[in-house]
């Protein structure tokens, strides 16, 4: 049974919502800057999706029914980046540290398609338009 609440447990609570808050925010809520994939000389467009600390971009751009290339160059060794998972299209890549890796997905209909690390914590999308 509560006997008193002080002004320390309310800063305490206060100080713990406040992180929560943020950090839901950052991983779940933040706008991220958006690229659109650009054809190569006639080829497969594609787009370089840079991995440090989360997906950048982490919105990628793309027509429905076309195929296109993600090249996911990991820069770090931080243990939750080293997987990225396309669940829509079955794929689930290992990324080695400091070298880039192509995948390609042709996303049959317009719609979002998410990718993630292998944990959920990154996260990014594929919009077809």
């Amino acid at each position: 049974m509560f006997t008193s609440f002080s002004f320390v447990d309310a800063a305490a609570i206060a100080i713990a919502l406040t992180v929560i808050t943020a950090i839901n925010w950052y991983f779940f809520l933040a706008d991220r800057p958006s690229a659109v994939a650009t054809r190569a000389s006639g080829g497969v467009p594609e787009v370089a999706i840079t991995v440090h600390g989360g997906y950048q971009p982490s919105i990628v751009r793309v027509t429905a029914g076309e195929p296109v290339r993600l090249v996911f160059d990991r820069q770090e060794t931080n243990s939750c980046s080293e997987e990225v998972v396309l669940a829509d299209f079955g794929v689930r890549r290992f990324l080695p540290p400091f070298s880039k890796t192509a995948i390609e997905i042709t996303p049959q209909s317009p719609g979002v398609y998410e990718f993630t690390c292998g944990m959920s914590m990154l996260r990014g999308k594929v919009v077809a338009e």
